[in-house]
């Protein structure tokens, strides 16, 4: 399968710069896979598709402030991208300019509160920095540390709460599982009212989730590893939905990968873990666990387009994003989102 069967245009107007006022004001494209129907409604109207006894499976990690501007001995200027905690102190870095920044390099950041040394060269170009400093890591980095915004995002971010779930709950992660984004505690509690269940997985997202396919051939593909788990309360939740016929419904790929991950290949139930995962979903994958998908406008030619088209069918989904460019809806991180639902 080519790469390029998953490439559309896309106006660079329709990509959302900044967040809505209100998160669940968001529009909202309805996808019927079994009827191929698509429906225009508004986020907070979600609920209206949602039956009692589904469940919905988010992704509870927290962005951390992980992008940092800081200078060498030599006072030139540098900026580190933070990816991954390797142990203690030592991180994997993205460094900038890579070709200055060699083993044994000293960094100052934050006036000195915070300093880093160069350890090691990773494979890929990344690099292992030890960090020195006194008093909370976290804390140094909510002060000093700016939101790792995707690349196609050029507006400053005035609230660095947006780029955040309101359901947020565990630091790790360069960029932010953007389909629960719509999500107020308002609309979640009306969820759950209704008789939805709400479980949780975490799964750090990397910066490799913007990384582009470089392959012409989808199958050629090597996607990055991402950390996660599930605890038991959470997979006792999605293994009752699946014991009686209810729908599993996952907020985003990130929880989609998890749940694909984990899943047995006859039951679709699941056990709690802690594990790394790289699994890479394109059309002609048989889904084991979920029955639904909500998630935003994904890049073109990009693997999270490619695990959409899996779900609800390639052609089913290039028609779809075809009248999403039509009907002028925001793409990518801050903009609209879509629903794949399944049986009812």
């Amino acid at each position: 399968m080519k790469v390029a069967e998953f490439n559309y245009d896309l106006p660079e107007e329709l990509i959302a710069q900044t967040p809505l006022l209100k998160r669940d004001e968001s529009r909202l494209m309805v996808l019927n896979k079994e009827k191929q129907t698509i429906e225009h409604k508004q986020f907070k109207d979600i609920i209206n598709y949602l039956n009692p006894g589904d469940v919905l499976v988010r992704n509870n990690t927290k962005v951390i402030p992980a992008r940092l501007y800081g200078k060498k001995e030599t006072g030139a200027n540098v900026e580190f991208l933070l990816l991954n905690n390797i142990e203690g102190d030592i991180w994997e870095s993205i460094v900038r300019p890579g070709n200055k920044l060699h083993i044994g390099t000293k960094v100052i950041f934050g006036n000195g509160i915070l300093s880093a040394e160069i350890i090691d060269i990773m494979p890929g170009g990344t690099r292992k920095v030890k960090f020195f400093y006194d008093g909370i890591f976290n804390e140094i980095l909510d002060k000093i540390g700016l939101m790792p915004l995707p690349p196609y995002i050029h507006e400053e971010l005035k609230q660095k709460d947006r780029y955040q779930t309101v359901y947020a709950k565990y630091d790790g992660s360069a960029a932010a599982p953007t389909a629960g984004l719509h999500f107020t505690p308002e609309l979640l509690n009306q969820i759950q009212e209704k008789g939805i269940s709400i479980a949780n997985v975490t799964l750090h997202v990397g910066i490799g989730t913007f990384r582009p396919v470089k392959e012409d051939v989808v199958e050629k593909h090597k996607m990055h590893s991402e950390h996660f788990y599930i605890k038991q309360e959470d997979c006792d939740k999605i293994n009752k939905a699946k014991r009686e016929g209810k729908r599993v419904i996952a907020i985003g790929t990130t929880s989609c990968r998890v749940l694909e991950t984990i899943s047995d290949e006859k039951t679709g139930m699941v056990k709690p873990i802690e594990s790394d995962t790289k699994i890479f979903i394109y059309p002609g994958y048989k889904f084991k666990c979920i029955d639904g998908l909500i998630t935003n406008f994904h890049l073109p030619q990009s693997t999270l387009l490619m695990l959409v088209s899996a779900l609800a069918g390639k052609d089913y989904i290039m028609s779809a994003y075809a009248e999403a460019v039509k009907e002028k809806y925001r793409f990518f991180s801050f903009g609209d989102a879509m629903v794949i639902l399944g049986k009812n």
